[in-house]
């Protein structure tokens, strides 16, 4: 992750990919807050929300990632399926203790 973006700001920084790594911000803090939720918070329902904009949000980014840089949006690519995993994990745990995550 750390290398794709850097692979994007060395493409001419914030002013030339500002959606680009607006993008990448914003699915980052989304990756911050789904811990607490889930974790933190035992929120299952929020939890699988964020997740599921989370994912948006990872695709978002490679498309504009690879609009500036492909291997930038291939190194992501990735992130998009691990993220992908763990959607599944979270519905299940949810689904399976409605007790303890709501």
């Amino acid at each position: 992750m750390g290398i794709a973006a850097w692979l994007v700001w060395r493409s001419g920084g914030f002013r030339t990919n500002r959606q680009a790594l607006t993008l990448f911000l914003v699915q980052l803090a989304l990756n911050a807050l789904w811990s607490w939720l889930f974790f933190a918070w035992h929120r299952g329902g929020l939890a699988f929300t964020d997740i599921v904009v989370l994912w948006l949000f990872i695709a978002a980014t490679i498309v504009f990632f690879w609009r500036v840089r492909p291997l930038a949006g291939v190194l992501l690519i990735p992130y998009l399926l691990w993220v992908s995993f763990a959607a599944v994990l979270n519905y299940s745990v949810w689904q399976l203790n409605p007790q303890v995550l709501g």
